[in-house]
């Protein structure tokens, strides 16, 4: 089986519960996923938003999870710094943590939800940005898990 990733919160490529937006109490949705790549040292969750006026918006970033864990809760806390260990970087509103869609009035967004295997932990700090992630994770990933949804004001 591949890898893949899942929620309980909504369809891929559906709209997205009010309830894991700005609109609502902006909750991170649950999340689980299946089949690992052999090897895996960590995991990494990044969700963007590549539809937004200025470009790509990265919306959370959520670094060294356990290969051992197969989900996360609905509502993880927005501190740099989570119990089990894994640690959350600033997305684009400047914040630890998961900001829901929050799109501009208009036409439905895409968030894009990847989940990547990596080779290694990933030696950063806590509050880590998008570019510092992506260059960590360059030449260690071994797979990759998405999941999209879509949501419009």
């Amino acid at each position: 089986m591949p890898f893949t990733l899942h929620t309980q919160a909504f369809v891929s490529g559906s709209e997205i519960p009010t309830r894991y937006t700005c609109s609502g109490p902006d909750l991170s949705p649950p999340l689980s996923w299946t089949e690992v790549p052999a090897g895996t040292q960590s995991l990494v969750l990044i969700v963007d938003d590549p539809d937004a006026p200025g470009g790509t918006f990265t919306h959370w970033l959520l670094y060294n999870l356990s290969p051992a864990g197969q989900e996360l809760r609905e509502g993880l806390p927005k501190t740099e710094r989570l119990a089990d260990g894994a640690l959350q970087g600033r997305n684009d509103f400047g914040r630890a943590g998961y900001g829901g869609p929050c799109p501009p009035p208009g036409k439905p967004h895409r968030y894009m939800f990847r989940l990547v295997a990596l080779d290694t932990r990933v030696a950063l700090k806590p509050g880590a940005g998008r570019q510092q992630l992506e260059t960590a994770m360059k030449d260690h990933i071994l797979g990759e898990a998405k999941l999209l949804g879509t949501f419009h004001r």
